[in-house]
């Protein structure tokens, strides 16, 4: 009985072992095998240089430079985490030390990272503090050499869910794939110590740099258009704005400056409101600036012509049971069309639409990028819909062509007014003029479209737009000596259901030369407060940088 006993514990003792090893060996064998592998061999990765982001003369807008982790191996700390943090603080701009002793002060961990991507100053200020424990990693940063004078435009690079940099918004965003280049590898053998083998394998596979961008942007008309956008919403006590400056006949993007920014290097300081870039994210009802799109679109379609006279302008018109008045509470009787643009007459431009009708006037919004993305290479643009085709009554018809009840973003303004300006052909805003590499340039061709609207149209609404800038309610800010085709915008605010009765949106477009245009640009003012009009406020802004822009691009007056 006893000898039965033995056997039987023998054989349980023999059936544990087996099933034992096969738990480590067969179960938990290549988790074994990589933690062994861990001891005698260094895996690392090699990050890819990201690519800069040039200006049309190929200097640095964004470029890439050395930074440093902060880092502490908590054992080999001689100083208290108090003391450590005292020294700390001062050179890294915090006001205490709470954070640091907070993080020195941890259990369970013999590492912690103590403050990302320092420069080599402060790098060097901390060093000589001589704390030990403290060490330093190389990494990379992005350097900005505008701060935020081009923040919304270039868009930022911060951490993705993995850790790893990411680029957002703006031109970071829309070609971080682009601009991030491929990551390399390494790997080495190790002794007991942990050192790596002179004689061991090693491995590499280098890593390669991100593509730059060099864009159409020029830094001297961007820094321009930044300092007298800053300087006109001080000077009209306006809440922000916003400029475009774009090349009519291609498409290429020379300057876009709103106003509140952030630095797009210490991004995180900033609320993310901020992140998003006015110029191709902000929708707002237009105004009058829209009354040249929809002149343009009944003057193509032949429904009235520059001599057609309004016979409804005399007074107030009525429309269902409201009554859409003038801007001023002036009326023109027989007014000619192109009496209405100049006088910036709603009840002339309600004559218009109705001409045109609702399917028609939908069609040609359509035509001109109204409610659908422009497809500007940055990241974050969006579009307001236009009410769908068919559902349009005769109060939308009638608000929507001196555009009220109506949103655009001041990209799709500006697309849509550069049709006009390079004699009536779609064209795609663009950022970004070519891609290089090391040893090679690939340029990115402009996008002309189809012809939307007539030459015959385009030659009539420009001049339109001319007397408009001559004899209009800006009159007073037009630079004799050149010739501009512009109009003015003042727009209400929609709020809750109903319009702002103290706040506008005042805004100015327009071109030149009005026969051979350079540029076309837009400008916007958030609610100024000196003066609700934009002939008092955007439109002497908008000449402001057209004198700067008439130098840059070097042109002439006319006599």
């Amino acid at each position: 009985m006893k000898i039965k006993f033995l056997t039987l514990g023998f054989l349980a003792i023999f059936l544990l072992v087996i099933a034992r090893l096969f738990y480590w060996q067969i179960i938990k064998g290549k988790d074994l095998a990589k933690d062994a592998l861990k001891q005698y061999e260094y895996n690392n990765t090699v990050s890819a240089p990201r690519g800069n982001i040039l200006a049309s003369d190929g200097s640095w807008l964004v470029s890439q430079t050395d930074a440093y982790l902060v880092y502490a191996e908590l054992p080999k700390l001689t100083k208290t985490p108090r003391e450590i943090a005292n020294l700390m603080a001062p050179i890294l701009n915090e006001d205490n030390g709470d954070r640091i002793a907070g993080l020195l002060s941890k259990k369970d961990v013999v590492w912690v990272a103590i403050k990302q991507k320092v420069t080599p100053e402060i790098k060097d200020s901390l060093t000589k503090l001589n704390i030990d424990g403290l060490g330093f990693q190389k990494v990379e940063d992005r350097f900005y050499t505008e701060a935020s004078s081009s923040a919304q435009l270039l868009g930022f690079v911060g951490k993705d869910a993995q850790g790893e940099d990411t680029g957002y918004f703006g031109l970071e965003g829309y070609y971080d794939l682009t601009l991030s280049g491929k990551p390399g590898f390494s790997q080495s053998e190790l002794d007991a110590q942990g050192n790596p083998l002179v004689i061991g394998d090693s491995r590499e596979v280098s890593a390669i740099g991100g593509i730059d961008l060099l864009t159409h942007v020029d830094k001297s008309i961007q820094l321009m258009a930044e300092q007298k956008l800053q300087e006109g919403i001080n000077k009209y006590e306006a809440s922000g704005g916003s400029v475009i400056i774009m090349n009519p006949k291609s498409g290429a993007v020379m300057a876009m400056s709103s106003y509140p920014s952030y630095d797009p290097r210490t991004y995180y300081d900033f609320s993310t409101e901020l992140f998003k870039n006015p110029a191709i994210s902000f929708t707002f009802e237009p105004g009058s600036i829209f009354k040249i799109v929809v002149m343009a679109s009944a003057l193509d379609a032949g429904v009235v012509k520059p001599d057609t006279v309004c016979d409804v302008c005399a007074g107030p018109f009525k429309v269902d049971k409201y009554y859409i008045d003038t801007w001023n509470n002036k009326y023109n009787p027989n007014s000619t069309m192109e009496d209405v643009i100049v006088h910036s007459d709603n009840v002339g431009m309600a004559f218009v639409s109705q001409k045109m009708g609702a399917d028609m006037l939908y069609d040609y919004l359509d035509k001109f990028g109204i409610g659908k993305l422009t497809g500007i290479d940055l990241q974050g643009e969006v579009t307001p819909k236009l009410r769908e085709r068919g559902t349009w009554n005769v109060v939308d018809l009638a608000t929507a062509s001196f555009g009220q009840g109506i949103a655009v973003t001041p990209i799709q303004m500006t697309k849509a007014v550069s049709i006009i300006a390079n004699g009536g052909f779609e064209v795609t805003p663009q950022v970004v003029a070519s891609l290089k590499g090391d040893t090679w340039e690939s340029d990115i061709k402009p996008k002309i479209g189809k012809r939307i609207v007539s030459d015959q149209a385009v030659k009539e609404i420009t001049a339109m737009m001319v007397d408009a800038a001559k004899n209009g309610e800006a009159k007073w800010t037009y630079i004799n000596g050149f010739n501009i085709a512009g109009k003015t915008g003042t727009a209400q605010i929609p709020i809750a259901g109903h319009y702002d009765a103290t706040n506008t949106m005042a805004s100015y477009i327009g071109f030149a030369p009005a026969d051979d245009p350079k540029f076309v640009m837009l400008v916007i003012l958030n609610e100024p407060k000196s003066s609700i009009w934009a002939s008092e406020t955007a439109a002497p802004l908008w000449y402001d940088i057209a004198r700067q822009l008439f130098v840059f691009l070097g042109v002439q007056p006319e006599n």
